[in-house]
């Protein structure tokens, strides 16, 4: 991030929506909780820089490089895409309500059957297990679909989320690579960084 931002300039985010980064027939529809303040602000997916989501997209292989947020319209050329549970940008996720969740959980599985994924990938435990209506979800493969798109849970990359640092958020981010690159729930994984 080159560009300084005031307190004032970001207080004004609140609220925000972002764009998708999304196509039809993504290998990858990775799905944060919401926009913090700084996405809101830029229009750039997990912009805040202690996030390690675009470190870790790198290190697992899902990209031939890292990203900077700015960057993120190239995810499209490995066949991924972002979205969020809930659209509105706040200064945390504690702030959401779980209606909220509840909500953007239907807008997400209408989008999914919109541009049919191979996978949803939800990065945030805690955000799945309510819009999902599975509380007792944990990290991983799901047993349920949307459709043809088969769901995964990921560690949320924030760098506030301490139980998981770059290397051990990269091992597991790659296991969804490795699901990716052999045939998904959907069929073949067709490209995506290598």
């Amino acid at each position: 991030m080159t560009a300084r931002h005031t307190p004032e300039d970001l207080a004004a985010a609140n609220g925000r929506t972002i764009e998708d980064v999304i196509a039809p027939d993504l290998a990858v529809l990775f799905c944060g909780i919401n926009p913090g303040l700084l996405s809101a602000l830029t229009g750039h997916h997990f912009a805040r820089p202690g996030n390690r989501f675009w470190p870790t997209l790198h290190r697992s292989g899902f990209t031939p490089h890292q990203l900077a947020p700015a960057d993120q319209e190239h995810l499209l050329t490995w066949h991924l895409g972002i979205t969020n549970v809930v659209a509105r940008a706040t200064a945390g996720a504690a702030e959401l309500r779980p209606d909220e969740y509840r909500t953007g959980g239907e807008v997400l599985r209408a989008k999914v059957e919109q541009f049919r994924p191979r996978w949803l990938a939800v990065v945030g435990i805690g955000a799945y297990r309510i819009a999902f209506d599975a509380p007792k979800a944990v990290v991983g493969r799901q047993d349920r679909m949307v459709g043809e798109t088969g769901l995964w849970v990921l560690p949320n990359p924030s760098g506030l989320n301490a139980h998981y640092n770059l290397d051990s958020l990269a091992a597991t981010y790659g296991e969804l690579r490795e699901a990716v690159g052999s045939a998904g729930p959907a069929g073949p994984a067709g490209s995506v960084a290598s």
